[in-house]
């Protein structure tokens, strides 16, 4: 259904847009996707809100922006979404910095690092990149609701084949901790968010999630070689041509975010799961999605424990 493919870049999605007057929220802005992504939309005119937990690393970032689009319209803001009460301030105070966001890129995460807790106690990855994205969503709903197409749109990854959800233990309480198996539950929760979401509010907001692909970012900062090496060799069993991961650029990266943040078509397609500038088909291929995807009682199910987890009910 796209022009666009594997290859594209960021900049070639949004060629000849207009995005003036428009106001974009990421989250992990300080490096990355995050950055690359609020470049390339900051280029178009868009106002973007730069959300990181790293305040300095967030200034190196809008600095290294501003060297190549000199007016580009950039905000701030220190936030941390493994702290719920950090969340909730910056939620309530985001009135006063915009009157609407037009688009949320849920685009921070963290992946296989050692087990850890948020300052709330939840695992690390599950606490992180889906409770912290359910809350922050949940807090900017008003300010979605002002603009007049709002989207959010989740970064997930293939990541999420290796596990779905686990709703009686998602803290591995009982479970022995795996860090692999810790990061395919959340990004399994991005999806199904995104899936709910768009369900629960799909008259107001079109929801999307999006695997960008396998890039070199600091996100892997946590894999040890024995951790790369299993990741490569899991790739290579699950791909139908035997090649195993196919590294991208982190301009092309950043290609399906973008266009799942802008592209005018997708409105048509609330809830999907989108991988290289196209809807996500059924597979074991890199781009293929599980068959635990698009589960409705998953969905649910993972959405009333998120609010329950969280006390942030949208």
């Amino acid at each position: 259904m796209s022009s666009f493919g594997r290859e594209s870049t960021a900049e070639e999605v949004v060629g000849g847009l207009d995005l003036s007057g428009r106001v974009f929220v990421i989250t992990g802005t300080s490096s990355g996707l995050g950055e690359e992504s609020a470049r390339v939309l900051a280029a178009r005119g868009a106002r973007v809100g730069m959300l990181a937990r790293n305040h300095q690393a967030n200034l190196e970032a809008a600095e290294r922006i501003r060297s190549s689009v000199p007016d580009a319209d950039l905000s701030l803001h220190q936030v941390d979404l493994a702290d719920l009460a950090d969340l909730t301030r910056f939620t309530a105070a985001a009135a006063n910095e915009f009157e609407r966001i037009d688009v949320l890129m849920n685009n921070a995460g963290v992946m296989c690092c050692p087990l850890g807790r948020t300052a709330d106690g939840f695992e690390m990855q599950f606490g992180t990149n889906h409770l912290g994205h359910f809350a922050l969503t949940a807090g900017l709903m008003p300010l979605l609701r002002r603009a007049e197409q709002p989207r959010v749109v989740t970064l997930s990854s293939g990541g999420h084949r290796i596990s779905d959800v686990d709703l009686d233990d998602p803290n591995f309480e009982h479970t022995p901790y795996d860090p692999w198996v810790a990061y395919g539950r959340s990004k399994s929760a991005n999806v199904h968010f995104a899936a709910e979401l768009a369900r629960r509010f799909g008259d107001e907001i079109t929801s999307l999630s999006v695997h960008p692909g396998a890039i070199p970012t600091k996100l892997g900062r946590h894999m040890t070689r024995e951790m790369l090496d299993g990741m490569r060799a899991r790739a290579r069993a699950s791909s139908p041509s035997g090649q195993g991961l196919q590294m991208k650029s982190l301009e092309s990266g950043a290609a399906t975010q973008v266009w799942a943040a802008t592209a005018s078509e997708l409105t048509e397609q609330n809830g999907k799961y989108l991988a290289d500038c196209d809807v996500a088909e059924p597979g074991t291929g890199e781009t293929g999605y599980a068959p635990h995807i698009y589960n409705q009682a998953t969905e649910a199910a993972l959405w009333e424990l998120s609010e329950r987890l969280t006390g942030l009910p949208f």
